[in-house]
C-alpha cells in the first residue's frame, strides 16, 4: 500500500508515520519455502504493510499466495516465477529481477531492500510507545529450495519474556569508520525503522572476515561454474578479473535504494563485467553485492553487519551435503532450538532477525520467540503444539508423486476405510462402509509437540449405504519398530536406530518423513548413541526371506552421538519387511524393522505383471553384494525356509486387487490407521467432522491464520 490518498486499510484511514522517520518504506525479499510463520510475524510488527510475493517452485504455495494476496489490498504477486537451487547463479538473477520490479513500482517508494527467508524470524518485539515509528513493507519475494511448503506453523510451549536493556552498539563499517548508536532501547521493529532512518545512506552486508585469498579458494571464485538442469557444474579454473577486489560473506543483506538503482541501471564496466562474471559463479549472492559495493563509488557506505543472528555450527553444517546439487562442498547454518533462546538476548551488535527456524525440526523455539515478541495466546487456543505441512495437493496432479509415494498413499486411504468399517460400522448397517474412489486429494505431514505423528490423507470414497461420494481424512501413524533385545545386554550406549532415505546430517533427521521406501531406493541406517567408551558394533541387514544382504562394523567413538551408513546394495530390494540387527561382540543388542513396499503403480499407471516381477523379485541371483553372507545364517540362527522363498516368488507376480491386498497387509504391519473424519456431509452418523477433530488439517490453527488488518494496521 503506497503512502498518500490510497493508504487505507479496509476502509480505515491509516497514517504514514514512517515519513517522519525519513524512510518511505523498506523492501523485504524473503526466500525459501513457506510464508505464513515469517510473514505473519513480520506483518504483526509493521503498520501498514505492503508486501509482494514472488518466485515459488511449488504450484501449491503459489496458489496459496494468490489466495492470500486477494485478501489484502496492499499485497502484490509478481507474474513471474523462478526456481532457484542452492548455490545457483539463478538466485542472483532472482534478486536482480526483484530489484528491478521494485524500482519500477512507482506507487511504492522504498528506501531499503531486505531479503528474508521463511526460515528467518524477527527477534525484536513490536513495542508501541509514544512516537513509535511504523513501517511500510513494500515487497516480499519467495523462492523455494525444496518441496516443503509449510503454510501453518508457529506455536507451542510458552516461556517468560525478558526485556532487553539499554545499551550502546558500535557498527564496524568495511572501511573501519565507526558509527555509534547510543542508548537505543529494545530493538523492536519500530526501532528497525528508526535505526535505518538514521543510517539510510548505509548498506548492511556481512563480510567473511578472513583473508581474501583464502576466501576466494574456499568459495570457488577462481573456478568456472554453469547452472544447468538444476545443478551447478564445475567446468574448470578461471582467472580473477584484474583491478577488482573480490569480497563476500553472507547472502542476507539490507541495501539502500541508491545502491540498488546503481546495480540495476548502471552501465559502467564494473557493474556489467561483474554481472557477467557472477553469472558463472557458485553462490553468487554471497559475493556479488559485496564486490560491486566495495569497488564502486558507494564503497564508503558498507557496514559489516547484516543485522542478523545466524545459527552456525560448522561441525554439523559443513558436511558437503549439497554435492548432489553443486560440484563443490558447501556449508549451511543449523536450525535454532530452545536451548538457543538466550542468544537472541545476548548480542553485542544490532540484530533484528535470526535464522534458521524450521517447524519440522523444532516448532517449540518458534512458539517461545512468538510469545516473547507478541504475547501469549488466550487460554484454550487450539493447535498451539500442532504443525501441519502440505506435501501433496490434487491440482498438482499425480505426476508430481513417485510410484512409491502414490502406492503408499492409496494404501493409507484403504487402511482408513477399514478403520471406519471396524470402529464405526454396526451389523446390518452399511452407512459407515466405503469403497475407495480415485487418487488422494491432499496429504499433510502432522507433528504434535515436535514429534512426527504420521500422515493425514484426504481422499474420496463412496458410501455403500447411499452410493454417494464423500471426502474423508485418514490419520496414519508409524508403529514403533525399534526394540532392545530381551533380556537387555550390558551394552547400554545404543539409544535408537532407524532406516530411511534422504538423511540430513546437519539436522540429523531423515527428510523422507515416515521412511516410505520402494524396491529401487537406497536406504540409510542411522543409530543414535549415548556417551560411553569407544566400542565397535556389527550391523546386519536381513531381507524378508532371511537373505543377509549386508553386514558391517561401525567404530563408535566415545563422543559420537549419531552414526549413519548407506550400504551399497544391489537393486531392486526385495519387497517386504526388512530387519536390521545390531550386535556387540556378536551378542544381539537391538533390532529395528522397515518396509520396502511393493509397487501397485509404474509410471503412475497400474503396474503390469512383467514390471511387477522385475521390481518385486529381489536382486539378480539374490545377491545384494558381490560378497555372500550365507555362512552367517546358521551362526545367527536366521534360517532361509523354502516356503518363504516360494511365497516370495508368488507375491512377485501379483497384480491388481491381489497386489493391493499384499501391500495393505505389509503396510498395516508398520502403520496404524489411528482415526478417520469427514471433511463435509456424511451418511455415517457417528463419523466425526474434521473441522472439530484436533488432529485434522481442517481443525482450527489460530497461530497460522492471517485475518483482517486491525485499525492500527497490524494483524495481531
Amino acid at each position: 500500500m503506497a503512502p498518500g490518498p490510497s493508504n487505507s486499510v479496509h476502509g480505515l484511514r491509516a497514517s504514514a508515520p514512517w515519513r517522519a522517520s525519513g524512510l518511505e518504506a523498506l523492501g523485504f525479499i524473503p526466500a525459501v519455502p513457506g510464508f505464513s510463520p515469517m510473514w505473519g510475524a513480520v506483518a504483526r510488527g509493521f503498520s501498514p504493510v505492503a508486501p509482494s510475493f514472488s518466485p515459488v517452485r511449488s504450484n501449491y504455495l503459489h496458489r496459496k499466495v494468490l489466495q492470500f494476496a486477494s485478501q489484502y489490498p496492499n499485497v502484490r504477486v509478481t507474474p513471474w516465477r523462478m526456481a532457484t537451487i542452492w548455490g545457483g547463479a539463478s538466485l542472483l538473477s532472482t534478486y536482480l529481477q526483484s530489484m528491478r520490479d521494485l524500482i519500477e513500482m512507482n506507487d511504492w517508494p522504498w528506501d531499503f531492500f531486505i531479503n528474508l527467508s521463511a526460515a528467518d524470524y524477527p527477534i525484536r518485539g513490536t513495542h508501541q510507545g509514544p512516537g513509535a515509528v511504523h513501517l511500510q513493507i513494500t515487497t516480499i519475494y519467495f523462492r523455494l529450495n525444496n518441496n516443503a511448503f509449510p503454510l501453518s506453523s508457529i506455536g507451542t510451549d510458552r516461556m517468560e519474556a525478558h526485556a532487553f536493556g539499554l545499551g550502546a552498539y558500535s557498527l564496524q563499517t568495511h572501511h573501519s569508520s565507526q558509527l555509534l548508536c547510543q542508548n537505543l532501547p529494545t530493538w523492536t521493529n519500530d526501532q528497525l525503522v528508526a535505526f535505518l532512518s538514521r543510517y539510510r545512506g548505509m548498506n548492511f552486508l556481512k563480510s567473511h572476515g578472513r583473508d581474501n585469498a583464502r576466501f576466494i579458494r574456499k568459495q570457488g571464485l577462481d573456478r568456472l561454474f554453469l547452472e544447468c538442469d538444476t545443478h551447478m557444474w564445475r567446468l574448470g579454473d578461471r582467472k580473477i578479473p584484474e583491478g577488482i577486489t573480490l569480497d563476500g560473506g553472507s547472502d542476507w543483506f539490507l541495501l539502500n535504494r541508491n545502491f540498488v538503482e546503481y546495480v540495476i541501471f548502471s552501465s559502467d564496466d564494473l557493474v556489467t563485467k561483474m554481472k557477467r562474471f557472477y553469472s558463472y559463479t557458485l553462490l553468487p549472492a554471497e559475493s556479488f553485492f559485496h564486490t560491486v559495493l566495495e569497488n564502486s563509488p558507494h564503497c564508503d557506505s558498507m557496514v559489516d553487519n547484516n543485522l542478523r543472528i545466524t545459527n552456525w555450527n560448522r561441525k554439523l553444517g559443513c558436511k558437503c551435503q549439497y554435492k548432489h546439487i553443486v560440484d563443490w562442498c558447501g556449508c549451511s547454518p543449523n536450525d535454532f532450538k530452545p536451548p538457543d533462546f538466550h542468544r537472541f538476548q545476548q548480542t553485542a551488535r544490532p540484530t533484528f532477525f535470526a535464522r534458521k527456524f524450521e517447524a519440522v525440526v523444532n516448532q517449540e523455539i518458534i512458539g517461545q520467540l512468538d510469545y516473547y515478541l507478541y504475547g501469549n495466546y488466550p487460554s484454550g487456543t487450539p493447535g498451539l503444539r500442532s504443525y501441519w505441512e502440505n506435501i501433496y495437493d490434487e491440482p498438482d496432479g499425480i505426476h508430481s508423486l513417485s510410484d512409491v509415494i502414490l502406492t503408499m498413499y492409496h494404501s493409507f486411504s484403504r487402511l482408513g476405510l477399514r478403520r471406519a468399517e471396524t470402529s464405526l460400522h454396526t451389523d446390518g448397517d452399511n452407512s459407515c462402509r466405503y469403497y475407495p474412489m480415485g487418487h488422494p486429494v491432499s496429504v499433510q505431514l502432522y507433528f504434535l509437540a515436535d514429534r512426527f505423528q504420521g500422515f493425514l490423507i484426504k481422499h474420496h470414497a463412496t458410501n455403500l449405504a447411499v452410493s454417494k461420494l464423500e471426502t474423508l481424512e485418514t490419520w496414519v501413524m508409524p508403529k514403533k519398530m525399534f526394540k532392545i533385545v530381551s533380556p537387555p545386554s550390558d551394552f547400554g550406549r545404543l539409544q535408537f536406530s532407524e532406516i530411511g532415505t534422504d538423511w540430513d546430517a546437519k539436522e540429523r533427521i531423515f527428510r523422507n518423513f515416515g521412511g516410505l521406501i520402494g524396491p529401487m531406493d537406497e536406504p540409510v541406517g542411522m543409530q543414535k548413541w549415548g556417551k560411553g567408551p569407544n566400542v565397535t558394533v556389527t550391523v546386519i541387514w536381513v531381507d524378508p526371506i532371511n537373505v543377509i544382504a549386508a553386514t558391517y562394523d561401525i567404530l563408535i567413538e566415545s563422543s559420537a552421538e549419531f552414526t549413519h551408513y548407506k550400504p551399497p546394495l544391489n537393486l531392486p530390494l526385495r519387497p517386504g519387511v526388512w530387519t536390521i540387527k545390531i550386535l556387540h561382540h556378536w551378542v544381539p543388542v537391538a533390532e529395528t524393522k522397515f518396509l520396502v513396499t511393493p509397487l501397485t503403480f509404474s509410471n503412475r499407471q497400474p503396474i503390469k505383471q512383467e514390471e511387477s516381477m522385475r521390481l518385486h523379485s529381489g536382486p539378480p541371483k539374490n545377491a545384494y553384494m558381490e560378497q555372500s553372507f550365507q555362512g552367517l545364517n546358521p551362526v545367527l540362527n536366521i534360517p532361509i525356509k523354502a516356503a518363504q522363498v516360494d511365497q516370495a516368488k508368488k507375491n512377485a507376480a501379483l497384480i491388481g486387487t491381489e497386489l493391493e491386498n499384499w501391500v495393505d497387509t505389509l503396510v498395516s504391519g508398520i502403520w496404524s490407521a489411528v482415526d478417520v473424519c469427514s471433511t463435509g456431509p456424511t451418511s455415517c452418523p457417528v463419523m466425526q467432522a474434521c473441522s472439530q477433530t484436533a488432529w485434522s488439517s481442517l481443525s482450527p490453527d489460530p497461530k497460522s491464520e492471517l485475518g483482517p488488518i486491525k485499525p492500527d494496521g497490524r494483524l495481531r
